[in-house]
């Protein structure tokens, strides 16, 4: 699966961003999903993770009550919703897939297979 992020840019503390990232490929439900960000100087985080169908899902706790990670099956696209964005969200976020997994969500960046090229998020104060 090739995977296209989308939706970053520059904004300012309290707004909002929704980040998507379009899946090639008509397997895209079988594919476990996440995003990631890694800030300058610092190591890719996980932010959200989101089972096959949607309905399991979870969250890092800085991002908790924050974010929301959707997916949308039918148009191949999944989705983060940013709200109340802080300075420290400010990271390339990137959006990534995990085939065969057994896990509804899952954790560290190792586990999953495919990449996207990032979209950069900058939140000011």
């Amino acid at each position: 699966v090739q995977l296209q992020a989308s939706g970053g840019g520059l904004v300012q503390a309290g707004g909002s961003l929704r980040l998507s990232c379009a899946a090639s490929g008509r397997t895209f439900s079988t594919y476990v999903m996440g995003w990631f960000r890694q800030a300058p100087g610092k190591e890719r985080e996980f932010v959200a993770g989101i089972n096959r169908t949607g309905v399991r899902k979870d969250y890092s706790d800085s991002v908790k009550g924050r974010f929301t990670i959707s997916r949308d099956n039918a148009k191949n696209t999944l989705y983060l919703h940013m709200n109340n964005l802080r300075p420290e969200d400010t990271a390339i976020y990137y959006c990534a897939a995990a085939w065969g997994s057994r896990a509804p969500v899952l954790y560290t960046w190792t586990s999953y297979n495919f990449w996207g090229q990032g979209t950069l998020v900058t939140v000011s104060s």
